[in-house]
């Protein structure tokens, strides 16, 4: 039976945010452009694992149970996001025209900013982590759900920023329907903690 590219998308999504091997290959195009929708669907799951490695460590205390967690993360995922952030990093702060920002985009060096960037970012995780303590594996469910959702609302929103072929460019292609489908994991989400206990009602609407 073969799957619509609907469904099949939360296997593309896997496959792009993570390093967790799902199969499912060749995905079409259409697979890809479905992928965003399940964005924030990935992102408990990651925060769920996260959070069941917290539980397991946390005896050690809360500063090792969070760089515990923040390394899992950078495993499970590849550094995807942490790439992107000293990519970005490197851009904003070496480049001085739009020409030279995606040269140093594609560069797959490592230059100071984005050094600096990384440093700086992980080491706020680990601290904000360890701050949050017994809160921290709601959280880390929470805001790898919610955190999801505003890139998918930003491709509905805004043109592809280059006019080039890129493996990306399917995945960015969302709508209206991958943008609603994927405002919907916040949701059961927040449902979910509410009706465990985790957080009160007040907060979840805070947080939608």
């Amino acid at each position: 039976m073969t799957l619509p590219p609907v469904l099949r998308g939360a296997r593309a999504a896997t496959t792009f945010l993570t390093r967790v091997p799902v199969g499912g290959f060749p995905y079409a195009e259409a697979d890809w452009r479905w992928a965003s929708a399940w964005f924030p669907f990935v992102g408990a799951g990651l925060g769920a694992v996260q959070a069941a490695a917290w539980l397991l460590v946390d005896r050690g205390g809360a500063l090792v149970a969070a760089s515990v967690v923040v390394a899992l993360g950078l495993l499970l995922t590849g550094a995807f996001h942490e790439d992107g952030l000293a990519d970005t990093a490197d851009a904003l702060g070496g480049a001085f025209d739009r020409a030279r920002l995606f040269e140093i985009l594609k560069d797959s060096r490592i230059g100071a900013f984005g050094a600096a960037a990384l440093i700086v970012v992980l080491v706020l995780r680990i601290a904000l982590l360890a701050r949050l303590d017994a809160a921290a594996p709601v959280a880390l469910v929470l805001t790898q759900c919610l955190s999801r959702v505003p890139p998918i609302w930003l491709m509905v929103a805004l043109p592809y920023v280059t006019q080039g072929g890129s493996r990306s460019r399917p995945v960015a292609q969302a709508a209206l329907p991958q943008a609603l489908l994927g405002s919907v994991w916040p949701a059961l989400s927040l449902a979910v903690a509410h009706a465990a206990g985790a957080v009160s009602a007040a907060e979840a609407a805070a947080m939608l």
